[in-house]
């Protein structure tokens, strides 16, 4: 008797907007005819993302919107599911929230927040969202990090408990939560929908994050179903060194998130690589980052790294790295095309729709 088969990966792509947002959403519409089945819209510390996932809406009929993603810092948790349930009727219910924690550099520097207790903030936000969405008694939390209403000794004392005045149409919005740390990533596999990690290895996936995902899994509520998980990288699809070498493209931000995205000690990208099995490389990397040899980190990241975390070569190579990212667990493949010659993004996602 043979084992049955994983169902077709759904593929998603994150937003591009450096040429202009109105032309990349226009894009987005075009791979949505091609078969594209979620498209991700970055935050970071640009422009708000429920604006362009609200413009997208109105551009789009099918493909599902996902916030890619919003950190649990610079919104109150009220904001944030209102922000859901909003772009989630305009969408006619096809958004998705994306939750994560950021970084200290950017939630102190630029929001201006203390980045205090990530775990915990995130599990609170995520039940009272829930709460709020499922509509079913007027909001009251009690926790380390929030407490609505808000205590008399922290404010006027005349806060009342509420529902959100708008009905949501659905009460049960799919959340999904960025992560990488052990203790992070069995949090997530516990109480979200889905997974959103960064660097995906599908060969050497299950050896780094295993033992956390199987510590979460045992917790998390049967109902839920299972854990949905967004990962790939860069595609390109063509014969030749030159297809290959793409992969390149992928140096700049690799070097800037392991070598730069935080201090020593601090910095979960670097960390990562480590459990990788590139100590020395990782090392190596943020050190040259951190005294501005930018490009040395850069040529310092190994080939092999670039390799296993994108899909660039010939057809028949891409079509074993998407069955490697399907056997890791990955439900929803995660691309960014890179059209040679008389390709377009849109031929490119027809192209791996089709091996998925």
């Amino acid at each position: 008797m043979t084992a049955p088969s994983r169902p077709a990966l759904q593929i998603s792509t994150i937003l591009a907007y450096n040429g202009g947002f109105k032309e990349a959403a226009r894009s987005v519409a075009e791979m949505e005819k091609a078969g594209l089945d979620l498209v991700w819209v970055a935050e970071v510390y640009g422009f708000d993302s429920p604006s362009l996932m609200g413009y997208l809406s109105a551009l789009t009929e099918r493909v599902q919107i996902g916030s890619g993603i919003m950190n649990i810092y610079s919104r109150t948790p009220s904001l944030i599911a209102m922000t859901a349930a909003g772009i989630d009727a305009l969408s006619d219910e096809r958004f998705h929230l994306g939750l994560g924690a950021s970084g200290p550099q950017v939630i102190e520097g630029f929001y201006g927040v203390p980045y205090a207790n990530p775990l915990g903030r995130t599990r609170e936000i995520v039940d009272i969202c829930r709460k709020i969405w499922r509509r079913e008694a007027p909001l009251v939390h009690e926790g380390k990090n929030f407490t609505l209403p808000l205590p008399s000794d922290q404010g006027t004392g005349l806060g009342k408990a509420l529902k959100i005045l708008t009905h949501p149409v659905r009460n049960e919005i799919p959340i999904w939560i960025a992560s990488l740390g052990e203790k992070n990533v069995e949090m997530t596999a516990a109480i979200a929908d889905g997974w959103l990690p960064v660097f995906f290895i599908p060969e050497r996936a299950h050896e780094v994050w295993g033992a956390s995902l199987a510590a979460g899994r045992a917790k998390r509520d049967p109902s839920r179903g299972e854990l949905m998980i967004s990962a790939g990288g860069l595609l390109a699809i063509g014969e030749g060194d030159d297809v290959t070498a793409l992969r390149e493209f992928s140096r700049p931000m690799t070097a800037l998130y392991v070598g730069g995205m935080g201090a020593k000690g601090k910095n979960f990208y670097n960390e990562l690589m480590v459990r990788y099995g590139f100590e020395k490389e990782a090392a190596i990397i943020q050190d040259l980052y951190l005294s501005g040899k930018k490009k040395e980190a850069e040529a310092a990241i190994p080939d092999e790294f670039l390799e296993l975390t994108t899909l660039c070569g010939p057809a028949s190579y891409v079509k074993e790295r998407v069955a490697a990212f399907r056997e890791a667990g990955v439900t929803h493949l995660q691309v960014h095309p890179i059209p040679l010659g008389g390709q377009t993004s849109a031929s490119l996602i027809e192209a791996v729709k089709e091996m998925a």
